[in-house]
């Protein structure tokens, strides 16, 4: 398979939100209270492409996955409970989701490897993210990815689970 990763386009816009709310579904029916307050919404999407932090995994013609890279910016991250690896640049991600007809193919792992080349380019050795407590399958992905546990951080009130990769 040939998967390619650009930055996302606003005709784009209705697969990736039809993505979203699957995996908005798929958290729900895992028993996860991930996702399930609102957001992510269409007006943070269209504000992620509108800014240029929105990315899509294709296919050929299709959107398979979707998430938002930044640099540097995630305030968040500063009142972190623990301790990050590096205090360097880094690169942050939010929003990993796959469609529903990819799943299992290990494609968030392959979204993670075209973030990590993204980095390099920019010639910043630090990926930092965070998932929710319940959200067993993103941290599977990052311990299978090399990321290491720092701390807990916080988002609209709830402690998220913040993770750190560094870069040879």
């Amino acid at each position: 398979m040939h998967y390619h990763f650009r930055k996302a386009v606003i005709t784009d816009i209705p697969e990736i939100w039809a993505i979203l709310q699957e995996a908005i579904i798929r958290r729900k029916n895992d028993g996860s209270t991930q996702w399930q307050d609102g957001y992510p919404n269409l007006e943070v999407i269209k504000n992620d492409i509108g800014k240029g932090f929105g990315y899509v995994l294709t296919e050929g013609e299709n959107t398979i996955g979707y998430c938002a890279i930044l640099i540097n910016d995630e305030p968040e991250y500063q009142k972190i409970e623990g301790e990050w690896l590096t205090n360097s640049d880094f690169v942050v991600f939010h929003r990993v989701a796959i469609s529903e007809n990819y799943l299992g193919k290990n494609l968030s792992k392959k979204i993670i490897e075209f973030i990590e080349d993204f980095a390099r380019k920019m010639n910043i050795k630090s990926l930092k993210a965070d998932t929710n407590h319940d959200n067993f399958a993103m941290m599977k992905i990052f311990e299978k990815s090399g990321f290491t546990f720092c701390g807990i951080v916080y988002f609209r009130g709830s402690p998220r689970r913040a993770y750190e990769k560094v870069l040879e």
